[in-house]
């Protein structure tokens, strides 16, 4: 019941915000908006920063990955294959060592020459250990990576292990000018269709088109970027023409067929345990925090019904998903749960403790309703537990390392967007000892992580699904939620359909106007 009230009051402040939206919408501007072959983009939260190293964030990577700046290899989010992109070709010369041929006649948008030189020195700034980068923390992991030019249009990338599937890896990596500075974050200079042209905070990102791109010219002119945080609020800024496309809406404003779309996203929603601290450290702990979640009754209310429940970190069209752990999904049984507490409680597990549950503001739709009936289910089961939302800055502080010394016993609201084809992505990042988003340390399962990123074929395949059986049913890591679903509402004047990397990217050259 609490659940479904939380609900009706989050929806009914978004309905009046939606018509104060509609209210204030003057004709004029739609017309004008509607006679130009300028984009608006409508938001759900503001990016922390626009640089290239940062793109694979979701709130970064929808402004500039693959706008702004580009990969030598672009990873098809539906399969997972790859096609060329700033590389036209790439082979592998031994075990560390692969070659790859790069597009000539590039520019950055700051004139300066896209060639082997210029692009091993944006590898190197990305993957530069000083560099408060995501894409080295997330991808990369501790894995050396040096480009090593060969001609001037001929790069070799070196790596101090085998990587077997080494070009899956550059295109996770955006390239940016090697006029970058080193020691700043900054918005991204690249070679992609678009380039940056300001951007007021709190306000809007403007992009203009890159005249000199080396792909086909791009439809859409100039692209302006505005953030709010209302799924109805973006809905209704599409309906009315204020906005051309809303890549994410919740599922309660996706009523209008001829302009929403859903899609099956590459996003994997849980909890994530921070496993160091009492009584997190405690199995039984952690077996309660599951047992505790009524999926059932959030999956087609706060959540839509497409989503799929989740036992691995991972869409189930990842290389390495496990197919028989997604049989086992956690039951909904709080009797069990408060038995389990009781237990751990005898043997002096300080289950009375106050635990602090993290949410981001935005992550999803209804993401805050999700949270206020987790805080629910919590306190059902007896756990001292408060609620704080925050916003995507502050969230990324708590979600990756270093960690707080005086951190509270915590969860994290969190999501996975791994649309690369491999477990390897997922694993290294959230589950190793020195992974960035990681709260588990287990020497052993290391060596397997590790060990398992240099395997091919069958054999890689299998061994990551052990993996996935492991953290999920033997050391029960996190509180695994849902295999998201996306809706996106597209406005009249524009074709567009969404793709499962939409989360991550919105690639503006492929929007057309009618």
């Amino acid at each position: 019941m609490s659940t479904y009230r939380v609900k009706l009051t989050g929806l009914a402040t978004a309905s009046a915000a939606a018509l104060l939206v509609l209210a204030s919408l003057a004709p004029a501007d739609a017309v004008a908006q509607a006679a130009s072959k300028n984009l608006v983009v409508v938001l759900d939260e503001e990016p922390d920063d626009i640089d290239g190293c940062n793109a694979n964030r979701s709130a970064n990577g929808r402004v500039v990955r693959n706008n702004v700046v580009e990969s030598m290899a672009e990873i098809n989010p539906k399969d997972g294959s790859l096609a060329p992109r700033l590389a036209l070709s790439w082979e592998r010369i031994d075990e560390k060592r692969w070659r790859f041929k790069l597009r000539e006649g590039v520019k950055w948008h700051d004139g300066v020459p896209f060639n082997a030189e210029n692009a091993a020195k944006s590898m190197a700034r990305t993957l530069n250990p000083n560099t408060d980068c995501e894409t080295r923390q997330k991808f990369f992991g501790k894995l050396k990576v040096v480009g090593e030019p060969v001609s001037t249009y001929v790069l070799d990338v070196v790596t101090d292990s085998s990587v077997p599937i080494l070009p899956v890896y550059m295109g996770a990596l955006m390239l940016v000018s090697p006029n970058t500075p080193i020691d700043k974050l900054v918005p991204a200079v690249g070679t992609g269709p678009y380039q940056y042209v300001d951007w007021k905070r709190g306000q809007e990102i403007l992009l203009k088109r890159n005249v000199d791109w080396w792909g086909p010219k791009p439809d859409v002119e100039n692209v302006k970027y505005v953030f709010r945080a209302e799924s109805s609020v973006r809905a209704a800024m599409i309906k009315v023409g204020e906005g051309d496309i809303a890549p994410t809406i919740a599922v309660q404003d996706a009523t209008d067929p001829k302009m929403d779309v859903s899609y099956a996203n590459s996003e994997t929603s849980w909890l994530r345990i921070d496993t160091h601290l009492p009584p997190f450290n405690d199995l039984r702990v952690r077996k309660a925090l599951n047992l505790a979640i009524d999926r059932k009754s959030l999956q087609g209310s706060l959540f839509s019904k497409d989503v799929i429940p989740a036992a691995n970190a991972v869409f189930p069209a990842v290389s390495g998903h496990n197919f028989e752990i997604d049989k086992k999904i956690w039951p909904y049984d709080p009797v069990q749960a408060k038995q389990l507490l009781a237990d751990a409680k005898k043997d002096g597990v300080p289950v009375d403790k106050e635990i602090t549950l993290y949410g981001r503001l935005g992550i999803y739709p209804n993401s805050t309703e999700v949270m206020e009936a987790v805080l629910g289910y919590y306190k059902a089961i007896g756990l001292n537990v408060k609620l704080r939302m925050t916003e995507v800055g502050e969230w990324r502080k708590l979600h990756t390392a270093p960690f707080a010394e005086d951190r509270p016993p915590n969860l994290v609201q969190t999501m996975h967007d791994n649309n690369n084809a491999d477990a390897v992505f997922t694993f290294q990042y959230k589950y190793a000892c020195d992974g960035a988003n990681s709260t588990y340390c287990d020497k052993e399962l290391d060596k397997e992580i590790y060990r398992v990123a240099t395997l091919t074929g069958n054999e890689r395949v299998n061994a990551y699904k052990e993996l996935f059986r492991t953290v999920y049913e033997d050391r029960i890591v996190d509180v695994m939620l849902f295999h998201m679903v996306g809706y996106t509402r597209v406005g009249n004047r524009i074709s567009y359909t969404p793709t499962p990397s939409m989360n991550t990217e919105l690639q503006i050259s492929q929007i057309k106007f009618k």
